[in-house]
């Protein structure tokens, strides 16, 4: 008997995947005239405007108790205000196509991290895969070795290594502690909003005189991008896939996201790509593939 396509997923996941590898791209273009906490606290404050209006609309609008309360402030910290507010500065400094090939090494933490909390066992081709994806990294950094010695460069790089770090961190929370919601309009308006204000906190700390005026229009609709499209769109449809697939299957979209995101820089804001990087690139999607594969069991007629 043939299966029903589902319309919803196909959407689902190919919005996660186009959309997510043009926001690296879209980051870019934001920060070159707006203060990257700006960029961030308009994305998240815009998104979560829009969730708002939906709730309204839908008459879910609720307070959803200090248990779930604490469990999405925790996800919005690590995941909204560490992870995409670390990369939207690291992106001040450095190419877009490098900044999604570092925050495709994300899954490699969060196999590491799911072996250190017991989550997981380490196996031979789990650790055949990390020692892939390390490799890629030292060739990515021996191709860079000469940029380091700008400190802004540097300083971009350990963005990156903290954004990752959250992210990975927020994944493995989210495996370790149950979600009391299943709305997921909800729980997002809750994460977006609170990530808004806290990064607009930062952005006033770190951005106290913003001169609006030298905002490009550019960069405004940039901003506008990533609100609309990287965070209500993609968010949604991430959690949307999540609901359908296994987290291994969404997961799979990471290289979708890496290849894009190279292809955008290199054709939109000429950004270099060398033979080392294109290799590494693959080295680190090849040892990703390789953790989070997994052999199709047989079913039993």
């Amino acid at each position: 008997m043939k299966q029903n396509l589902d319309y919803k997923l196909i959407f689902a996941l190919s919005a996660v995947g186009i959309i997510w590898g043009t926001t690296f791209l879209g980051i870019r273009v934001a920060v070159e005239t707006i203060p990257p906490w700006f960029v961030t606290s308009i994305r998240q404050g815009l998104a979560g405007m829009i969730m708002m209006v939906i709730l309204l609309f839908r008459k879910e609008l609720k307070w959803i108790g200090w248990e779930n309360f604490r469990f999405q402030l925790i996800i919005s910290v690590l995941m909204l205000v560490i992870a995409n507010g670390f990369t939207t500065i690291a992106e001040q400094t450095l190419p877009s196509g490098l900044a999604s090939v570092i925050s495709a090494l994300a899954p490699i933490l969060i196999f590491i991290g799911s072996i250190l909390f017991g989550l997981q066992k380490m196996s031979l081709k789990g650790f055949v895969g990390v020692i892939i994806g390390f490799c890629g990294v030292v060739l990515i950094f021996k191709d860079g070795l000469g940029s380091f010695l700008d400190a802004d460069y540097r300083n971009g790089i350990i963005f990156m290594g903290f954004a990752i770090t959250a992210w990975a961190t927020g994944t493995i929370y989210t495996k370790t502690h149950a979600n009391k919601s299943s709305n997921i309009v909800l729980n997002l308006f809750y994460q977006f909003t609170m990530a808004s204000c806290i990064q607009l906190v930062l952005a006033s700390i770190y951005s106290p005189n913003p001169d609006v005026s030298s905002w490009s229009l550019t960069s405004i609709f940039a901003a506008l991008y990533l609100s609309i499209f990287g965070s209500v769109i993609a968010f949604f449809s991430y959690n949307y896939a999540l609901k359908h697939v296994s987290p291994v299957q969404v997961s799979i979209l990471a290289y979708i996201n890496t290849i894009i995101a190279v292809f955008l820089g290199w054709l939109l804001l000429n950004e270099k790509i060398t033979v080392e990087f294109i290799i590494a690139t693959i080295l680190i999607i090849l040892g990703v593939f390789i953790i989070n594969y997994k052999k199709k069991e047989k079913s039993v007629k």
